[in-house]
């Protein structure tokens, strides 16, 4: 670890690192080129990169806050839209329509990408 390489621009942590053209936050796990540049690489819950357009399948019965209904497990939701870091709310990394629900936003660990 060098004492020139910047803090986390997500977390503000001290101890990043670089891989090859990366710097990398142990802590957060947030990556960005030593440019300045942000590369969002988002993880859905087995480890899998999710990016805009995937389908993915809900893998946990998720209450819908404010209501009584629930998106089952199961659930494909087709072509997602990922959610810039400083445009989320709640931890809600996934913008998405749900089948039967509408537009809400999701958390990536609570989702599994189907494989094409």
């Amino acid at each position: 670890m060098s004492d020139t390489l910047p803090p986390c621009p997500k977390c503000a942590s001290a101890y990043t690192y670089e891989d090859g053209a990366l710097l990398v936050c142990p802590e957060c796990a947030h990556e960005w080129s030593a440019a300045g540049e942000a590369v969002e690489t988002v993880r859905d819950a087995v480890g899998n990169e999710i990016k805009d357009g995937d389908t993915v399948t809900v893998i946990k019965d998720l209450k819908i806050k404010g209501s009584s209904n629930v998106v089952k497990v199961g659930t494909k939701v087709k072509s997602i839209r990922l959610v810039p870091v400083d445009e989320q709310v709640g931890g809600h990394d996934i913008d998405c329509k749900v089948p039967g629900v509408g537009p809400m936003g999701l958390k990536s660990e609570f989702v599994r990408k189907v494989s094409d």
